[in-house]
Parts: structure tokens; sequence; C-alpha cells
């Protein structure tokens, strides 16, 4: 017999509060990621002018932005002048019922206004404050942290674009993501050893330090071997081949993990007479004598479209794939049963468009959120009055 299928769960935030001081992008995703994930968020924002990127357009939407709009929703605005002694009493009293906050003014600005960790916590020994900083609140501390910025002193744009090419940033403001993404991870650790401790703590991130946790291969490359990696363009350093290949029509890009795909790789292309041909036994046979190699593969490459070789390399355990925009990409994640997408709803429950869900799930599912980004100061009113009142009636 059949069982029904598993009643949807409480999301693993649910019944934390969130206050979110931060602005742009890496502490605006990481806390929409914490809200996602069941968190109370509220967003505190300048009146009149709000987040920075409610203002970073084309394209623009109801909030001000499609880039505001991506990383906040699933909370509540609220606008104080913190510069205004009443506002900022306001403030204060936010942070002193939250769980956790969130913030990326310059190092030492919320300490200046009173909102710093050692002020707050002697208060509320349980709160969990998360900074965010360009370079850290030491040598670093009056550097502008900006993703661009990081990423060419950083070193990702040295290793960037094609290798005849200038230093190339990446398609999309990367290390502010992966410094949201090592935010959030700070918080749950932390949430985790004060469910043990019952005392919150101070976790500090900043985009240069995350920036270098993700370079991987080619940091440990530098520090292991005093290899200074380059740009290389769609080219692996340590693998081959792994790179865009010329077909027929378009490039296909094929990713060639071991000497087993190798040889089915020979072995599509009609190419296994170069099974023994010690240039491209090994891997490491194949990454010295790469030229070659890629002249050999698009010699047979080209008498094919991009599309039917990328079908005859898949059934044969070798992954390729053609260069698809991103709507291709979001077609695809369809079509494979991912649901990368989600409805959202304003507060009348009336839909508000589309956009990319997170990408985390659970089993049993959860009660997923689906709330729109919120106009600026949409919730301020509420949250004065509540502000206002005894934190026991809650």
């Amino acid at each position: 017999m059949s069982s029904l299928p598993a009643p949807a769960q409480a999301l693993p935030l649910a019944g934390l509060l969130v206050a979110d001081f931060s602005r742009v992008l890496a502490g605006p995703l990481a806390t929409m990621t914490l809200a996602d994930l069941g968190a109370r968020v509220i967003k505190v924002e300048r009146p009149g002018t709000g987040d920075d990127t409610r203002h970073w357009g084309p394209p623009y939407s109801a909030t001000g932005s499609t880039y505001f709009d991506s990383v906040n929703r699933n909370k509540e605005s609220i606008c104080l002048d913190l510069g205004d002694a009443a506002d900022l009493t306001i403030a204060r009293e936010l942070a002193l019922r939250a769980d956790i906050l969130v913030e990326n003014f310059k190092p030492g600005g919320m300490e200046r206004m009173g909102l710093g960790y050692d002020a707050l916590s002697a208060d509320n020994p349980g709160l969990i404050y998360a900074s965010v900083s360009g370079f850290g609140g030491a040598g670093g501390a009056e550097l502008p942290g900006y993703d661009f910025i990081v990423q060419a002193l950083g070193g990702l744009m040295s290793i960037t674009g094609e290798a005849a090419g200038s230093p190339m940033k990446v398609g999309v403001a990367m290390v502010d993501i992966l410094t949201a993404k090592d935010v959030a991870i700070g918080v749950l650790a932390a949430l985790n050893s004060r469910n043990a401790s019952g005392r919150g703590c101070r976790v500090e991130v900043n985009l240069l330090s995350s920036l270098q946790g993700a370079l991987a291969n080619q940091g440990q490359a530098h520090l292991g071997a005093d290899v200074l990696p380059h740009r290389m363009g769609n080219r692996h350093p340590s693998i081959a081949p792994y790179e865009l290949l010329e077909c027929a029509d378009t490039a296909l890009a094929v990713a060639c993990g071991n000497d087993g795909q190798f040889r089915s790789i020979l072995t599509v292309l009609g190419l296994e007479s170069h099974r023994d041909d010690e240039r491209f036994l090994t891997n490491s046979a194949r990454v010295a004598h790469r030229p070659a190699l890629v002249e050999l593969l698009e010699s047979r490459l080209s008498t094919a479209p991009a599309a039917s070789w990328q079908a005859a390399l898949t059934a044969a355990g070798v992954p390729a794939g053609q260069v698809g925009t991103i709507a291709d990409g979001i077609a695809l994640a369809e079509g494979l049963g991912l649901a990368p997408t989600i409805e959202l709803t304003d507060a009348a429950g009336t839909p508000a468009g589309r956009q990319i869900r997170s990408p985390i799930s659970f089993s049993p599912p959860t009660i997923a959120r689906t709330e729109a980004p919120p106009m600026l100061g949409e919730h301020t009113d509420s949250l004065r009055r509540w502000l206002a009142s005894d934190p026991q009636a809650d």
C-alpha cells in the first residue's frame, strides 16, 4: 500500500530573529539565505534612499531594481535614521531582541553608534554578531570593500580571461557571493555553539579572505609548488582536455577527468589509432602536449555540429556541454525536474514574479517562503510599534 507524502515541515531557522544592518550584496545575500531557511529578517534602511542597490539599474523593478530583488526576498523593511537619537534607540532595541545581527559598515562604524558587539552583547549575551568588511578591521579598515576591487587586488582577475588578453572579472560579483556563503556558514556554526553554551559570539568575514579561501588549487599551486598561476582562458592548468573545443558550428565544453574518459573520447571521435600515442597516454602528458591534443580533437569535432558530439560524448560517459545562456540553464534545470524558480507573492497575496529559488532542499520537505522583496520602509510603522512595546509581550 502506498504511503501518503510526508507533510511539509517548519523551516529549520523558524523562530530566530535577524537584524539586518547590511546593504549591497554580501550581507543581504547572507541574510536572505537565513530568511530562506526560516528566520525572520528585519532590514534596516536609510529613509528616502534605502539600500544602495535599489538604485542600481537597469533593469528596474517595483522595489527599485532587479539587483535589489535578487538578495532581499523574505524580509521586512524598516527605515531608521541612525544619525537621529530616537531612531538609534529603536535600532538598539531591535539589536537587543535579535538572535543574529549582520552588518557591513566600515570597521568601527557600528561601534561609534553604540551598536558594536561589546556594547550589545553586554545586554544580549546570546547575540550572534556577524561583521562583513572588505579587508578586515586592522590594516585594511579604511579600504573600500567592493567586489571588483577585491577581484583585482586578490588575484582572481590575474587568472581570469584569455592568455593574451586583459585581466578579466568574473561575470557576476563572485567575491561578494562567496563572502555571503561564508557569513551564513559562520552564523550557523555560531548558532550550534550557542545551543551548547547559551552565549553568542562575533563572526568576522572579509571579502579578501573569502576570495583567497576560494582559490583552491590555484592558491595552493603558488604556496605548495611556487607556481604563479596565470590566465589560460577556458583551459584548466592541470587537466587536458578540459576546455572549449570547436565543432562544425560552435564550441563544446569538454571536461576529461581521467584516462578512461580520454579513451572514450578517442572512441567516440574515431581516433582509436591514437590510444598508444605517448603524447596522450596520461593526463600529465596531455597537459604537456595540449596544442597538439587540441588540434587532433578539433580536426574530428569540426566535422559535425556540437549538439551531436555532446549527445555522443555524454552517452559514453564523458562530461560535455554546449555553452548556453542563463535562460538555457534555467530551462535545463526545469527539464531535469530541479524546480529552479519560485513564484513570489506580495503582502496582499498577489503574484509578484519569479526568482531563482534557494538551492537548498530538505526531505521531508519544508514550507517554502515566497514573500516578495519589500518596498522601502514597507513595514516601518508596524515595526516601530512592535519595538516600542514590551518585549515580554511577544
